[in-house]
């Protein structure tokens, strides 16, 4: 029988894997938020889907380009997000082929119970931490992101999970 691996200590962790893990903490709180308030059944990843949906119904196709996904997968996510009562599915007025999927009242009340659960760990975050410390760090990754060119996509809502 091998030892165990040793512990990883904090000081070992890089800038990338401190963010990606830090992230997916918050991540969790706001998610366990949502459950807590009635949301149940989100994931992380809708929350990308939800994003292009925020402006209004979008059609499968574009979707599926905007995500980096086939049709099928976003039929499939939309089906489930439509089970929960978050989207639904209708026609394109202009083209009865063309199925687009909007938010429904209870999917932008997630939406905004999001926002709100995010902007509370970020108070209590800034209460624990200083909010000096917590808004040098938020810049700092604001700049990494955009030494890496990422914020064009951002700001456009083109962001995707990663993988």
């Amino acid at each position: 029988m091998s030892a165990p691996d040793p512990p990883v200590e904090a000081r070992d962790l890089d800038l990338g894997l401190a963010a990606t893990l830090a992230g997916a903490a918050v991540n969790d709180d706001v998610l366990a938020r949502l459950q807590d308030a009635g949301f149940a059944g989100l994931r992380l990843s809708h929350g990308y889907f939800f994003q292009h949906l925020v402006a209004g119904p979008q059609p499968v196709g574009t979707l599926a380009e905007r995500l980096a996904v086939t049709q099928q997968a976003v039929s499939k996510t939309a089906g489930e997000l439509e089970r929960l009562g978050y989207v639904e599915r209708t026609r394109d007025p202009g083209d009865a082929r063309v199925r687009r999927v909007g938010l429904t009242a209870r999917g932008r009340a997630a939406v905004e119970a999001a926002r709100a659960a995010r902007s509370e760990v970020d108070a209590e975050l800034r209460a624990r931490l200083g909010s000096a410390r917590v808004e040098a760090a938020a810049e700092l990754l604001r700049d990494l992101l955009a030494e890496r060119g990422r914020m064009p996509d951002i700001a456009r809502r083109r962001v995707r999970p990663a993988g």
